[in-house]
C-alpha cells in the first residue's frame, strides 16, 4: 500500500505578486492556481503531477499573478504546539525534552496565560516548580519568554518550513558578532 501521509514538502508557499509570503496551501491547490493562470510556479518541488494530457512539476513556491491585499494579524496565536516550537521542544529550565507547558509566574499568583509567561517544560521540572517562581527555587531562565516575531511565524505558525522556502521567509539565523 502506498504511503499517503503528508511530508514536509507536501505544501506550497504562496507569494503575493510582490513576492511577499501569504500562506501555505496544499500541492493540489497550488497546481490548480498554476493551471488556471492565477499563479506562476517560482520553485519546483519533488516529482511531477500527471493528467491525461499534461505533466506539471510539483510546485513548491507559487507567485500570484495579481496583487491581493491581505490584512495580517498583529500577533501569533498562543497554543501548546506553538510554545513547544518556539522553545525548540526543550525544557526552559533543564534543557531536557519538553512534555508540558509551565507558567513562569503561576496563574494562582496572578500570572497570565500569555507568550511572556508560558514556557515549555519537562514533567519533572514542572512538578518540582509547582506553585513557585523560578527565583524562589534559585532557577534562571536562559532568556525571558517572548512572543515569536517575524513573517515566518505569521505565515507558518508552528509548522516546519520546507528548506526551499528560505529565500522568501527569511529563515536564516542571525549571525553572531
Amino acid at each position: 500500500m502506498p504511503d499517503i501521509r503528508p511530508t514536509v514538502g507536501s505544501g506550497a508557499l504562496v507569494l503575493n505578486a510582490t513576492y511577499e509570503p501569504l500562506c501555505v496551501v496544499s500541492v493540489r491547490r497550488a497546481a490548480i492556481l498554476v493551471l488556471t493562470a492565477k499563479a506562476v510556479c517560482v520553485a519546483d518541488g519533488d516529482g511531477v503531477l500527471h493528467s491525461a494530457r499534461d505533466s506539471l512539476p510539483v510546485p513548491s513556491v507559487v507567485r500570484l499573478t495579481r496583487f491581493v491585499r491581505v490584512p495580517f494579524r498583529a500577533h501569533v496565536g498562543l497554543s501548546r504546539r506553538a510554545i513547544f516550537a518556539r522553545d525548540g521542544w526543550r525544557c526552559a529550565y533543564c534543557r531536557g525534552p519538553a512534555e508540558t507547558i509551565d507558567h513562569v509566574l503561576p496563574r494562582s499568583r496572578g500570572g497570565r496565560h500569555s507568550w511572556e509567561n508560558v514556557v515549555a517544560a519537562c514533567a519533572r521540572c514542572n512538578h518540582t516548580k509547582g506553585d513557585k517562581t523560578p527565583a524562589e527555587l534559585g532557577w534562571r531562565l536562559p532568556a525571558p519568554p517572548t512572543a515569536p516575531k517575524g513573517i515566518a511565524w505569521r505565515v507558518l505558525g508552528h509548522r516546519p518550513p520546507d528548506p526551499r522556502w528560505v529565500d522568501w521567509l527569511d529563515l536564516r539565523e542571525p549571525e553572531a558578532a
